[in-house]
């Protein structure tokens, strides 16, 4: 790998988007490589991601213009699939991932930090889709995604205006989950994933699925996939030792429990 570089921390795994010399904006061979990271990640040991920039400027400054500049129409919509491939993903890999913004965040770097499940950012983290000032709509889902994370009115205003916002607007329109200095970005990030980890990982892999699922269809279906996945965590090992676990600390304080006697 030439842009993205891949850490892992017990069951957190860490991927850095490394381009800082062009504020890791996102070409052909970046999202080639994101892709092949997230497919290389071993899921049997790890239970959830945090996806970040390398350097305190950016975390994606959007995709690459110069590569775009002199795409026809045919090879644009094929640019737009290949990073919609690449964030669809991420938006539907089986662990939570976690955006870890740190500084721009703009057109590309806005819409893969919405592709993560849980978005925190920095102080200095900036946020827009500055496409229409380059004569073209966003590409990689912003258009669908803005929308449903802070309203229609919202986005719409964003995208047409074009307008950057800061982090403490991105936090006020509920764009990301929390804003940390620079310093506590990363640690940050990494705790949150870790307590992640801590939890039952095959319900935790179905809450996923049933809340990005149960998004896309009405609430009688909703409620069915959920019904189907809350079964379907019976009778595994995680289910037998959280209840178990729970069952022994709550009878064990039972034990301890003093009856009160009246003299």
């Amino acid at each position: 790998m030439e842009f993205i570089t891949y850490e892992q921390d017990g069951f957190v795994g860490v991927v850095t988007i490394n381009r800082p010399q062009a504020l890791n904006a996102l070409n052909s061979q970046v999202l080639e490589e994101i892709e092949a990271t997230f497919d290389a990640i071993d899921l049997d040991n790890t239970r959830a991601v945090v996806l970040t920039g390398a350097g305190e400027k950016s975390f994606v400054a959007g995709a690459d213009i110069g590569e775009m500049s002199t795409l026809t129409k045919a090879e644009g919509e094929a640019f737009g699939k290949k990073g919609n491939d690449v964030f669809r993903k991420i938006e539907t890999f089986p662990i939570p991932v976690i955006a870890a913004v740190n500084g721009f965040a703009l057109g590309g770097g806005c819409e893969i930090s919405m592709s993560c499940d849980i978005r925190i950012c920095s102080d200095n983290a900036v946020f827009g889709q500055p496409e229409v000032g380059l004569g073209i709509t966003p590409g990689f889902g912003g258009t669908q995604r803005l929308a449903r994370l802070v309203g229609a009115g919202m986005a719409k205003q964003m995208i047409y205006s074009a307008r950057n916002i800061k982090a403490d607007e991105a936090y006020r329109i509920g764009l990301v989950n929390a804003v940390y200095t620079q310093e506590e970005l990363l640690p940050a990030a990494k705790k949150l994933a870790a307590t992640i980890a801590a939890n039952a990982p095959i319900a935790v892999r179905n809450c996923k699925k049933a809340i990005n699922e149960g998004l896309e269809v009405d609430m009688d279906k909703a409620i069915v996939i959920e019904e189907k996945l809350f079964g379907d965590c019976f009778e595994t090992e995680d289910q037998k030792a959280g209840m178990g676990n729970f069952l022994e600390k709550d009878k064990e304080k039972k034990l301890k429990v003093v009856p009160f006697q009246n003299k």
